[in-house]
């Protein structure tokens, strides 16, 4: 009996010690709200653009640095921390004929895919889920970074991310109609992010 309890117990053993390196290669990190944020330009009157952001963004990142095509994002924005300078602007983006965030108080994004392109870049595909559609968007990331060590003893590092959306896919429509023609509010979304995350212990 010891004999077939000691080679169980070397086969487990063998078995740990291959997949230890798996696991440790992958750490978890949270995003830090307070230095993160997403930032939003729209084109206005057909002229100009409008730029803004959310203040208030969370989330959970996987990274595995010997693959990070098996890395894995998912972040939480809340849709009553944008801000874009006017108050009574905002207060219009906030309400049902935009963001109606008393139904949709947040919009989040989940990763499905990752693929390296070189020079420190990745392209993400994901799902975004805002104004209660989701739909896939591809995000061309730049990052991670190294780590570093704050004045506190927290690890971390950061990541930059852009795309494109058409608001029109997510249920924003409203708009009106400008008597030289064209339209108040324009379809395209350009967005970019800042993220910094925390190892988490």
């Amino acid at each position: 009996m010891n004999r077939v309890f000691n080679s169980f117990a070397a086969i487990f053993a063998a078995v740990f010690l291959v997949m230890v390196p798996a696991f440790a290669s992958a750490s978890t990190w949270n995003i830090d709200p307070e230095h993160s944020s997403a930032q939003f330009k729209v084109r206005h009157l057909m002229v100009s653009h409008v730029k803004g952001g959310f203040g208030k963004v969370s989330g959970v990142v996987t990274i595995d640095d010997k693959d990070l095509a098996k890395s894995r994002v998912t972040a939480v924005i809340d849709t009553a921390s944008i801000d874009s300078g006017v108050a009574k602007r905002d207060a219009h983006l906030k309400s049902a004929d935009f963001l109606d965030v008393e139904k949709y108080p947040t919009m989040t994004f989940s990763s499905t895919r990752i693929d390296k392109k070189g020079d420190g870049m990745l392209r993400m595909t994901g799902n975004l889920t805002l104004h209660g559609v989701t739909r896939p968007v591809v995000l061309e990331v730049e990052g991670p970074t190294a780590q570093v060590k704050d004045p506190m003893g927290n690890v971390r590092r950061g990541a930059s991310a852009t795309t494109k959306i058409s608001r029109k896919d997510f249920g924003l429509v409203w708009n009106k109609a400008l008597e030289a023609g064209g339209v108040a509010v324009g379809d395209d979304v350009d967005i970019s992010i800042e993220v910094e995350l925390i190892l988490a212990k």
